[in-house]
């Protein structure tokens, strides 16, 4: 409930900021291009599959990645179809890589990928009797 307020906030401040620096005209223009867009993402989404399904199969992305990229791709389609500038900035960033690399390592607490050294060390204990 409170992020939802604090969300509620940032998202009423940033739209009133941004709507009368650009006035309603632009505000409308804004909001109807950005749902648009949100649905083309979507509409169009088995492409950007494709490819991510692609890496995964040549082994230079985990499975992890491969979810972490559709899902924060398709959020970020949603979030650019919900009216408001501070969605549609996040929704915008989501559809970059990078971002959504990020947003997937901290928020959904994603592993990294790294190569240990080690890997053909067998790791026993020896019991004497």
């Amino acid at each position: 409930m409170l992020y939802f307020l604090l969300y509620l906030f940032i998202e009423t401040f940033v739209s009133v900021q941004i709507a009368s620096a650009i006035g309603p005209f632009w505000t409308f223009v804004e909001i109807v291009t950005s749902a648009v867009y949100g649905f083309w993402i979507i509409r169009n989404m088995h492409i950007q599959m494709m490819a991510t399904m692609q890496a995964l199969a040549n082994g230079e992305i985990t499975m992890e990645e491969f979810e972490s990229m559709n899902l924060s791709m398709l959020v970020g389609a949603i979030l650019l179809i919900i009216p408001g500038f501070f969605t549609d900035i996040i929704g915008i960033l989501m559809q970059f890589g990078v971002f959504s690399t990020f947003i997937a390592k901290k928020i959904l607490k994603l592993k990294s990928r790294k190569k240990r050294e080690d890997d053909n060390v067998i790791d026993v204990e020896i019991i004497e009797h």
